[in-house]
């Protein structure tokens, strides 16, 4: 989660590297491509796809960052062009994305009952049960969990309704608690 400190840093290399500045730009690329990175992979499902995909929306973000008016508006309104070079990756490679996707949590789930010990620490069971979760539920999750955004930041960055934010989100803990009260009883 990010800090005001944090908050203010990014909000100022946002208005600078909108005027121009280099140095600003690069920092702000630096302290954000991880986590669009992790965004993509969390809408994607796909390591390579991912990372062409958070690429390509830098050169959106570049291309756009002179007509941002918001630098504080800065992380959802990258996280949006983020996710929406997703959506349209996505719609693109549905099909073959569906097929990898199932061979890759078929072999996933084959590598955890061979390798786990009897007794797994809680995040290793909350990591699970959070995988086991809608792609769209997970990004939701990790946007309010990992970064901290508000229920409007989220709807930005995704294109979506508040309403719908709010309703995965509601989806997504249920289910964490179904999961995880099903393991503990």
């Amino acid at each position: 989660m990010r800090t005001e400190k944090e908050k203010a840093l990014d909000t100022y290399l946002a208005a600078a590297a909108r005027t121009g500045d280099r140095q600003a730009l690069g920092r702000l690329a630096e302290r954000w491509h991880p986590r669009l990175l992790a965004h993509a992979y969390r809408l994607t499902g796909e390591k390579q796809l991912a990372a062409d995909t958070a690429q390509e929306a830098w050169t959106d973000i570049l291309r756009d960052l002179p007509s941002l008016d918001n630098a504080a508006a800065f992380p959802a309104w990258a996280l949006r062009i983020v996710s929406r070079r997703c959506a349209r990756s996505i719609r693109g490679r549905q099909r073959h994305r569906a097929g990898e996707a199932a061979l890759a949590r078929e072999e996933r789930h084959g590598a955890e009952t061979d390798n786990e010990p009897e007794t797994q620490s809680e995040m290793a069971t909350i990591g699970r049960a959070i995988d086991e979760l809608p792609r769209r539920q997970r990004a939701v999750l990790a946007l309010f969990y990992t970064e901290g955004l508000r229920v409007a930041e989220i709807a930005a960055a995704m294109d979506i309704a508040p309403g719908t934010v709010k309703t995965r989100l509601m989806h997504a803990r249920n289910k964490l608690r179904a999961r995880l009260e099903g393991e503990t009883t």
